[in-house]
């Protein structure tokens, strides 16, 4: 007893006054210790840090069109630590935008959407639309040129989408025209609405996940089936990659503090060449294409819709009980070419701010991304299958000579 661990004493003794070994949550499997497991575990710290700086500067932030900027200026100049609070808030919601890409590219290319994970999986995308939102209306809120601007082109695209349902959208995001309107909504939805909408669906994921727990790794690979309980294991791993990435975020806040840009007015913006952020800069690259301008916008949307719906209804588009990348060339080809496009699109529209692209000049950069990454990874593929039948005829004839002999 004697020779325990420090930790394993502290732990004990809190469980033994609190009982937190006793509660309802599931012990987590051995092979689930790794961050690539507890990306949307990162996703909700980030969250929580969201949380926790936006109300303390809504201590100070007035949310209207003639005090919105200098509210701001006050925080960033006068409020203690307040310009590492605004850039703790800014780098978390990117950081959580990140957390949230990374979390469904990984949930794709391990097949965790499949029986029985099918509305978990479904559940995530709808969140992972919310925290689009969140960026979206917390992005305005300092009302400067490059917000305001950034905002109006996000809000011009979804303007365009097929029937009444860009109008309708608009309408429900920017209220009815003025920009105190849109400001009062915008702040509204980033503040109660979409914060709410969020905390609802993480309970119901969280539920599911005690459910169904961690998925077994795609690969098929030999794992142990040691379990590991909640407290004092999961609960000290998660503090640990939680602890770290937020020391990570205060460190890169503290070392790349950031500066306010010019407040928005008409005269500002005439001179400003108005972008999206960064997370909507590869659709915004798209409706750049020549071919996209006036009302082919309407086609480019359309496909941008049917593509966020074929990753909503993924669990029944892909039915195979089999898991295992190897074993799926068709769609982690496809994955891995959406990828590619989407980071290079992101590029080149950060490279190109307000230029037009000339049709040949997107037909020869994006098909040229899916013919080299796809020609790539096929090869890859084939090159992985064959060195695996290899080892397979090796180790066959191996131990054929073995009972020979």
């Amino acid at each position: 007893m004697d020779n325990e661990p420090i930790y394993r004493r502290i732990s004990g003794w809190i469980d033994s006054r609190i009982g937190f070994a006793n509660t309802i949550l599931r012990p987590a499997p051995e092979y689930s210790m790794s961050p690539w497991y507890w990306l949307g575990a990162l996703a909700v710290t980030a969250f929580l840090v969201q949380a926790l700086t936006g109300a303390l500067m809504l201590l100070y932030y007035i949310p209207t069109v003639n005090e919105a900027y200098p509210s701001t200026v006050y925080i960033l100049g006068s409020v203690p630590l307040g310009l590492i609070l605004e850039t703790v808030h800014l780098y978390g919601a990117y950081a959580m935008v990140m957390l949230v890409f990374l979390h469904l590219v990984r949930g794709y290319f391990a097949s965790v959407h499949k029986k029985p994970r099918e509305l978990m999986w479904i559940l995530g995308m709808f969140m992972g639309l919310v925290v689009m939102g969140l960026g979206l209306t917390g992005y305005l809120l300092p009302w400067t040129v490059v917000s305001k601007s950034a905002t109006d082109v996000t809000i011009g695209m979804l303007s365009f989408l097929p029937g009444q349902v860009g109008p309708l959208l608009k309408f429900l995001i920017a209220g009815p025209g003025s920009d105190a309107d849109e400001l009062r909504r915008f702040f509204d939805l980033h503040v109660v609405v979409l914060p709410g909408v969020l905390a609802v669906l993480l309970v119901a994921k969280l539920y599911m996940f005690e459910i169904h727990g961690a998925s077994e790794p795609s690969t098929g690979a030999k794992t142990s089936n040691r379990k590991l309980p909640w407290f004092p294991n999961v609960f000290l791993y998660l503090g640990m990659i939680g602890g770290a990435f937020a020391a990570v975020l205060l460190a890169v806040s503290a070392v790349f503090p950031i500066s306010l840009p010019p407040e928005f007015t008409p005269v500002s913006a005439s001179s400003f060449v108005p972008q999206p952020e960064w997370y909507f800069l590869w659709l915004y690259q798209v409706l750049k294409f020549s071919v996209f301008e006036g009302a082919g916008i309407q086609f480019a949307l359309g496909g941008t819709t049917i593509l966020l719906l074929f990753l909503v209804l993924l669990p029944f588009l892909d039915r195979g009980r089999e898991r295992n990348p190897a074993s799926r060339p068709v769609f982690v080809i496809a994955g891995i070419i959406a990828v590619a496009e989407v980071v290079a699109l992101t590029v080149w529209g950060y490279l190109t701010p307000g230029r037009v692209i000339p049709d040949w000049q997107a037909l020869i950069f994006c098909a040229g991304i899916a013919i080299v990454v796809g020609g790539l990874s096929w090869v890859t593929y084939r090159a992985r299958r064959m060195f695996h039948a290899e080892h397979v005829r090796a180790n066959s004839t191996r131990r054929i000579r073995r009972t020979s002999g």
